[in-house]
């Protein structure tokens, strides 16, 4: 056998064993396909943020949807809002000014007989008027409050008081301060009926401020049933006015 024909031989089988071999690696006769590594082989490892999906792949995970530990005082994605809110301290609204005329949240005390100087006097006009004068003697200021009490000699009623003549504020009388008030003793043109003349006067200053009893004329005043006061004012021209 020539050396030409041993060669061909060689080649020939180192073919037909080469085809062989890739035969087996690709089938075992039973046309059933090698599919590799079991699934129990692969790698429990998987990138971050996946997941494994029912068909055996995996599945990209949306973004943000980790678990958030923000706390319920409004933060949002896991971060978590400590600032409070409108804790700076404002201003008061409310006014703490007394209410009194004084400043001090209570009123002054009353103006009464112990720590005043009451004095009557006739005047020329208006016709048939007495002026009631009323002056603080103490060391406080003191409010002159409602209207003179009269009573002249033995008369068993005080006379009215005139609703208009009502002040817009309390009269107060500082120390030395006088107040006033008017009295109508008679009608002007003598209309008025059941006359006579008083020589006697006390002035009252409400149930416990006690009384005064300024003098009168010696030839006294005559009255009649126009008889009528106003309040206490603070100027002797609006207590003269009525």
């Amino acid at each position: 056998m020539s050396a030409r024909t041993t060669r061909t031989r060689l080649l020939a089988a180192s073919t037909l064993a080469l085809t062989a071999f890739a035969l087996t690696a690709c089938g075992n006769g039973d046309g059933v396909r090698d599919e590799g590594p079991s699934a129990g082989a692969r790698s429990s490892a998987r990138p971050s943020g996946q997941e494994q999906s029912s068909g055996g792949g995996t599945t990209a995970k949306p973004a943000g949807t980790g678990t958030t530990t923000g706390s319920a005082n409004g933060s949002k994605g896991g971060a978590t809002t400590t600032g409070s809110k409108g804790t700076g301290t404002t201003g008061s609204t409310g006014s703490t000014g007394s209410a009194g005329k004084n400043g001090s949240g209570t009123r002054n005390p009353a103006c009464v007989g112990a720590n005043t100087r009451t004095t009557a006097t006739v005047v020329s006009r208006p016709l048939n008027h007495l002026l009631l004068t009323v002056t603080n003697k103490g060391s406080k200021t003191c409010d002159l409050t409602g209207y003179p009490m009269v009573r002249f000699s033995e008369a068993q009623s005080v006379p009215p008081v005139a609703e208009e003549t009502h002040p817009q504020a309390v009269v107060t009388l500082a120390p030395g301060e006088s107040g006033y008030a008017g009295v109508l003793l008679s009608a002007a043109d003598g209309s008025g009926v059941h006359g006579y003349t008083a020589k006697t006067l006390e002035v009252y200053f409400g149930d416990k401020g006690g009384s005064a009893r300024p003098a009168l004329p010696a030839k006294g005043v005559y009255i009649d049933e126009k008889l009528t006061v106003t309040y206490w004012q603070q100027d002797l021209d609006t207590a003269l006015s009525y």
